[in-house]
């Protein structure tokens, strides 16, 4: 068993951290020689590859193959960084088409040990271009619906970063890697040296997860589990309702989802809202993993978390909007928790900022099915969080998995910065993302509804909203503004807004109460 803290593990060391006693099968392409010091005649390569061969055991900077990891097989691709620096020549290209290919005909997800230098100097734009097969063949994985995740070793640097490892769906990087587009030597001298870390690119959003290499294994199972690929995955479960904290329960009508008396409205008792199977939680070791507390199970009739009943209906669109925004009210974290067994974050936009206010992700259920989730956690939603909004509904499209989004916001982020950051753009795709679905998606309103900002993630046909939630097209004190009324007529504003949770489902926007 290599050694889960050595700083740079060897192409091999790095594969059989992963695979442990599972085993891995090599795989080689077909031999295609190469001439005299390469295609550029470049004095002294022929020398500079045989001394790499020598000190290293390898032909090559990258070996490939299948494996298992956990439960799961998968291709394998690995770097050796003793090789020539980890650098892509052409034959490393040929290796790692190869690999690729080998996924897409076996159907099985590729995951990439990445250490490299970049593009080999010796061959020139013969080595330069082989980014540009690199990023054909993972666009035909992509387009097969099949995975890719990249775990970025020390050092991850040029067009391997820019192509293997930021290319792919998911991104974890080892504690300390060094990791950026600009190698230490090309870069400015005064450059800050933690934008190039594992760490500086996890905050810029660029990075996933910071795993040490001995959580590595157990966290790279969790994501093969979720990501798949996978068949025919039913819905997303309704999440069950949770009480508020210190409330009073009250009494409720009928069961687990509730639908409300008067004229357009639809009966969806039971409609959508599953209990699954099993006690118990999963727990997964590692950066990058959360276990949750609950059991991940869905809503059963009459039933709320911790077996209290659920508070009534709100009698006026005062007290909805005041019930929504009490700070005793569950927030996405808590039904996040009990939904899932385990959570595997997708951090950032892949354009330099995160937004903490929007939980993105995948989870699996204590029934092992997985979901993708998109939530709010009650702040204003800045552009940062709508892009990675759009990133994880398309992820998931494109893998045949579930989407749930919980929605939760006073609003779209209106300052000056948030419209610098492109915020209308950054809606509007959010928008477009989850029209183009295919995969089923899932909303359950658990709080503010607050107009453009949290409709851009409300599913157009499956929405559902609990009890101390409120929709609007926009928040009554702002109604009441405009419409020049004085704030004590803020409260009959919020009545003639229609926005307490039974009157979104007499209007057809809500397709049943959670409660």
């Amino acid at each position: 068993m290599p050694d889960a803290d050595s700083a740079r593990a060897t192409a091999r060391e790095a594969i059989a951290l992963l695979t442990a006693g599972a085993g891995f099968t090599e795989h080689r392409p077909p031999p295609r020689p190469l001439p005299p010091d390469g295609p550029l005649g470049w004095s002294g390569y022929d020398a500079a590859r045989e001394r790499a061969s020598a000190r290293t055991g390898e032909e090559e900077s990258v070996v490939y193959g299948t494996g298992v990891v956990g439960d799961r097989a998968c291709v394998l691709l690995s770097f050796e960084f003793g090789f020539l620096g980890g650098s892509l020549g052409r034959n490393t290209g040929d290796r790692l088409a190869a690999a690729y290919e080998l996924a897409l005909t076996r159907r099985l997800p590729l995951l990439a040990l990445v250490a490299t230098g970049g593009s080999r100097m010796q061959e020139g734009m013969v080595a330069l271009t082989q980014l540009q097969r690199v990023a054909a063949a993972s666009t035909r994985l992509r387009a097969a619906g099949l995975p890719q995740i990249a775990v970025v070793r020390d050092p991850t640097t040029g067009g391997g970063w820019a192509t293997v490892g930021a290319g792919a769906d998911v991104v974890l990087a080892l504690p300390g890697a060094q990791v950026g587009f600009a190698g230490s030597r090309v870069r400015p001298p005064d450059a800050d040296p933690y934008a190039y870390s594992a760490e500086g690119q996890f905050a810029a959003g660029q990075v996933d997860a910071v795993v040490p290499a001995d959580e590595l294994a157990a966290t790279v199972t969790q994501w093969l589990r979720a990501l798949g690929p996978h068949e025919d995955l039913p819905a997303a479960p309704v999440p069950r309702a949770l009480p508020t904290a210190g409330a009073g329960t009250g009494s409720t009508a009928g069961a687990g989802t509730r639908s409300t008396a008067g004229a357009g409205t639809r009966s969806t008792a039971g409609a959508g809202t599953r209990s699954t199977a099993g006690a118990g939680t999963r727990s997964a070791a590692g950066a990058g993993t959360e276990a949750a507390s609950g059991t991940g199970s869905a809503a059963g009739p009459g039933s709320a978390a911790g077996g209290g009943a659920v508070a009534p209906l709100p009698g006026t669109g005062r007290e909805a909007v005041a019930r929504a925004r009490d700070p005793r009210r569950p927030r996405a974290e808590a039904y996040l928790a009990d939904y899932f067994a385990v959570r595997l974050p997708l951090h950032g936009d892949r354009s330099g900022a995160t937004d903490p206010g929007l939980l993105c992700g995948l989870g699996l259920r204590a029934d092992g099915q997985p979901v993708a989730y998109v939530a709010q956690c009650g702040t204003p939603t800045r552009p940062a969080g709508y892009r990675a909004a759009a990133r994880t509904i398309r992820l998931a499209d494109r893998l045949g998995v579930p989407v749930l989004t919980l929605v939760d916001t006073p609003g779209a982020a209106n300052d000056a910065e948030a419209e610098r950051a492109g915020a209308g753009a950054a809606i509007a795709d959010t928008f477009a993302a989850i029209a183009a679905a295919r995969v089923p998606v899932t909303t359950l309103v658990i709080g503010e509804g607050g107009s453009g900002g949290a409709l851009a993630l409300a599913a157009p046909d499956n929405t559902h909203v609990t009890v101390d939630s409120y929709f609007s097209v926009i928040a009554p004190e702002l109604a009441a503004a405009i419409l020049k009324r004085p704030p004590s007529e803020t409260g009959a504003t919020a009545d003639q807004l229609r926005l307490r949770p039974q009157d979104l489902v007499d209007l057809g926007f809500a397709l049943s109460i959670v409660g």
